[in-house]
């Protein structure tokens, strides 16, 4: 029974611009047409549409492939064959290796180490170890606002203060507030 190209497609689970495409470059050959000009597809075709795509899953290219298909009893086919086993076992090789370097590195001290977290409570105190008056901090938070308020906003979420609390202090920063934050 003859088949459209949508069938013979289907029939492989491909795209229908992936046959017409294995058509164009003659990988499949021409087929006969309909007085309506629609494709007719063989058994054949079939067949060889499914050599093509086993192949083309193995990972050959389109040019291995046509040399596999075009004389699949030749030794040229089996040496195709041969080179792409050598290709894939040297990848899997190299896979493995960085494999076993990322194991190295996981058991070595190696990975850059975490930043402890800064938090409010800290940063307040290396402000006050550093000789900061509380009228010190409104000043440099009044300017940092003034001269960067995007920055100063980022600023405060790198501290892990809740954002009610960053509003009061970018406010007491403006002078909106005269309380300075809890």
């Amino acid at each position: 029974m003859p088949l459209t190209v949508t069938r013979l497609a289907r029939a492989c689970h491909l795209a229908r611009s992936t046959v017409l495409y294995y058509e164009s470059i003659g990988l499949l050959h021409r087929p006969r047409r309909t007085a309506g000009n629609y494709r007719l597809y063989t058994e054949a075709d079939l067949d060889r549409l499914r050599q093509i795509c086993a192949y083309r899953n193995s990972g050959l290219t389109l040019a291995d492939i046509r040399s596999v298909v075009d004389a699949p009893q030749t030794a040229s086919a089996a040496a195709v064959l041969h080179r792409r086993m050598v290709e894939l076992e040297t990848a899997i090789q190299q896979l493995r290796n960085h494999q076993q370097a990322i194991a190295r590195l996981l058991r070595t001290s190696v990975l850059p180490r975490r930043i402890p977290m800064v938090t409010k409570e800290k940063w307040v105190a290396v402000m006050h170890s550093a000789g900061f008056t509380q009228d010190d901090m409104h000043r440099w938070h009044a300017e940092f606002e003034k001269s960067a308020p995007s920055e100063h906003q980022e600023f405060l979420e790198f501290l892990h203060i809740p954002p009610g609390e960053i509003a009061q202090i970018r406010d007491w920063s403006r002078g909106a507030s005269q309380a300075p934050p809890a």
